[in-house]
């Protein structure tokens, strides 16, 4: 691990890509800081070992150069505030607008480079573009995990121009290792709990997975067409015909491998796909036509939960149900809560990807858990087995 741990920056400029992709409202407010936040350590780290930081991000999804509402600029005050140190702002993250403020840096100051998806360089990977970008520093850091899985020019193609001098940041140090304590080096009983609506977005992680746990918690929208795969009736309930071989495969193959697969045995179905919805509570196999499965039911939540409380390593990534609507969000929350309950009797457990992130926000569970990644695609990539650019860059 090429940590920043026990370096000295005295008089050194840090180049650190960090993800400052957070979502800002139209009055320029940002709403949730959390990705901020989460670079703070890494930034200061090198400020308190007398080194100067420059600070480079995308933000959003600009499509033809500069535009105002994905400018950087937006965030120099919240960032000074968090920093307690005042940040300077470069309107742009190459050429001489960008040397003139980062060439002549002291110890101490920092400096924010405007959006990188400015440039068409950026997502491209232009070696050239990098290799202007790597003129505004003498070290180079990644701790931008949310985007470790883009070959993009700052978190990829920028590494080859410092090849002794690149590292990972704390945050993304923490993401390795926080990981690889479930692919790597998991304590038995090992548990996955994958959710979410669709197969076919998370066949390679399950058959990854397969190699690694003890057991497989199947929830959410998937489930589905487990179950229709092994003959059940799940009337209008979403289903992926196109993936039931898939699924009876995984199945067969879970079983070959000894790994324990749970699908969910009754379910909160719904006449429409609406929080007004009628509901009533069915086994998972023979839902009635018309009706769809929209939650897990109390007798699925109550076999995963003991399951739950008997592992020692648990990863969860996907939601069991349609939680944005209150009336389908009674099994998201339980597996949340009997996983933070897991975590208090001494498990370990990694939480990741959009909605089960979303999930243990929503119901105040985050600091209840061991850790919660960043990076929604990153670690996706990560979970299926894949070297991602951004890490690959950083050993080479």
């Amino acid at each position: 691990m090429k940590s920043i741990q026990g370096l000295d920056f005295s008089n050194q400029r840090a180049l650190i890509r960090v993800d400052f992709n957070v979502p800002i409202n139209s009055k320029g407010e940002i709403t949730d800081d959390t990705r901020i936040r989460a670079a703070i350590p890494t930034i200061k780290k090198v400020l308190e070992s007398n080194g100067s930081v420059v600070l480079m991000s995308h933000l959003g999804r600009p499509k033809d150069g500069p535009e105002d509402k994905f400018s950087l600029i937006q965030l120099v005050d919240h960032l000074s505030e968090l920093l307690s140190v005042k940040v300077t702002f470069s309107k742009d993250c190459i050429g001489e607008e960008a040397m003139r403020a980062t060439s002549n840096l002291k110890p101490g100051e920092v400096v924010l480079l405007e959006n990188l998806r400015f440039h068409s360089g950026e997502k491209s990977g232009e070696r050239e573009f990098a290799e202007k970008l790597a003129k505004n520093g003498d070290i180079y850091i990644n701790d931008a995990f949310g985007t470790a899985h883009r070959a993009h020019a700052s978190t990829a193609v920028i590494a080859e121009f410092f090849p002794h001098k690149k590292y990972f940041g704390l945050l993304l140090e923490d993401e390795i290792k926080n990981i690889d304590k479930v692919l790597k080096a998991p304590k038995p009983p090992t548990l996955a709990v994958v959710g979410g609506a669709k197969v076919s977005s998370k066949i390679t992680i399950i058959e990854n997975l397969l190699n690694t746990v003890d057991h497989l918690i199947i929830g959410g929208g998937m489930a589905y067409t487990f179950v229709k795969a092994k003959g059940g009736k799940i009337g209008n309930s979403l289903v992926e015909d196109d993936y039931l071989d898939t699924a009876s495969k995984i199945l067969s193959n879970a079983k070959e491998k000894g790994v324990d697969i749970h699908l969910p045995v009754d379910t909160i179905v719904a006449d429409k796909f609406d929080e007004n919805a009628n509901v009533k509570e069915q086994n998972i196999d023979s839902i009635d036509d018309g009706w769809m499965g929209l939650d897990i039911g109390k007798d699925s939540i109550l076999k995963f939960k003991e399951i739950i409380l008997d592992s020692k390593t648990i990863l969860w990534n996907g939601p069991m149900g349609v939680f944005e609507m209150e009336k389908f969000q009674k099994g998201t929350v339980a597996i949340a809560e009997a996983i933070a309950e897991s975590t208090r009797n001494g498990a370990f457990s990694l939480v990741g990807g959009g909605d089960s992130v979303a999930a243990v926000n929503q119901f105040h569970l985050a600091d209840q858990v061991s850790y919660v990644s960043t990076g929604g695609g990153a670690m996706l990539e990560y979970l299926e087995g894949k070297t991602l650019p951004g890490i690959k860059a950083i050993l080479d």
